[in-house]
């Protein structure tokens, strides 16, 4: 795995050199001390993996990140010095097609490498993604919806289940920010984003939509026009009692929250109880999810690869047959307004 470093700091270089080559199987590729640099290189010679800082002189990371994914595709973790301090431009570079981001590795006092175990954790990922296979012909299921599933008996509230990743935040952003106050369904959320940065997304997205959102850190009950955001370890659930809640089980996902896991645990409790929505993402979680809530009586609708920033997982969904409709992402809050207006119609 042939990873690039972009920093304008000899020290955190140096820490990231040394995070790399501690990994079997990984090298430094080559070495930007600026984002232009950054851009003509991938240009050049596109990496595995770039490592990319925020603040640099010339061309910052989130105008690098925006500019390597329109010219060079190629998977960027941000790194950081200061994860609290750097939020905005964070969700930011998220929103342009990095897949997540970390601290910044540091050298310590007697010449140690400290705080590189996420970063090689989030390594790992990135490579287990390239190695996903793609959806294969088995996996291309036609599914019927449930009959007599149009709408979720009793009072409870429709439910809205977005999954989002590579390019999730400006989709998150546009998809909610097109939805009403008044929207007569919950909304929970799961984008894969490290646990740190997840409240923070929280109140980013809050700024940019009618509909009131928060991250979810304890059992929380569905209500309309409210938005959950997964924050904090382990994946979103609809549990028996039809709260939403974090759960630590299972421990052998790719992904932690994983997208699936919470499209399942809906699909199980709540049939024909809403809308689910893949959005833009790199690998295939949430596909097979999908296919169960639309097998469940939801309606379902995928991004399409125009609009996404990484046709993905919102591909897997259409290889499966779990979208009902693929969707360019400026047309996916009309009709889950409209599907949700439906149910509501039929209370």
């Amino acid at each position: 795995m042939r990873i690039a470093i972009v920093n304008d700091l000899a020290l955190a270089v140096e820490a990231l050199r040394r995070a790399v080559r501690s990994i079997p199987g990984a090298e430094v590729a080559w070495v930007a001390r600026d984002g232009a640099e950054a851009i003509a290189q991938c240009a050049r010679d596109r990496p595995d993996l770039v490592l990319m800082d925020l603040i640099m002189p010339v061309v910052d990371g989130v105008a690098a990140t925006r500019e390597i994914m329109r010219r060079s595709p190629c998977p960027v973790l941000v790194v950081t010095a200061s994860v609290h301090g750097n939020v905005a431009k964070v969700y930011e570079a998220l929103g342009h097609g990095a897949l997540d981001a970390v601290a910044t590795p540091r050298l310590g006092l007697g010449g140690g490498l400290e705080g590189a175990a996420e970063l090689v954790r989030k390594i790992a990922t990135v490579r287990a993604l390239a190695d996903e296979p793609s959806a294969s012909p088995a996996d291309a299921v036609t599914v019927a919806p449930a009959a007599g599933s149009d709408a979720a008996s009793g009072p409870l509230s429709p439910l809205v289940a977005i999954g989002a990743s590579t390019g999730g935040p400006r989709a998150l952003a546009t998809l909610l920010g097109n939805l009403p106050r008044d929207l007569p369904a919950a909304v929970a959320v799961v984008q894969h984003i490290d646990a740190a940065f997840a409240t923070g997304l929280a109140h980013w997205l809050a700024r940019r939509t009618p509909l009131s959102v928060a991250p979810l850190l304890a059992p929380q009950a569905l209500r309309a026009g409210h938005v959950w955001l997964a924050a904090g370890s382990g994946h979103l659930v609809l549990r028996d009692d039809l709260r939403l809640a974090l759960a630590t089980e299972p421990t052998d996902c790719l992904h932690s929250p994983s997208i699936d896991v919470f499209f399942d645990s809906i699909a199980r409790r709540l049939p024909g109880g809403g809308c689910g929505v893949l959005l833009t993402g790199m690998g295939r979680d949430g596909a097979r999810g999908l296919l169960a809530l639309r097998a469940a009586g939801f309606h379902t609708i995928a991004q399409d690869e125009a609009t996404s920033v990484v046709w993905g997982m919102p591909r897997a969904a259409a290889e499966r047959g779990a979208a009902g409709e693929v969707l360019p992402l400026d047309r996916i809050a009309a009709r889950v307004i409209a599907h949700i207006a439906k149910l509501a119609a039929a209370r």
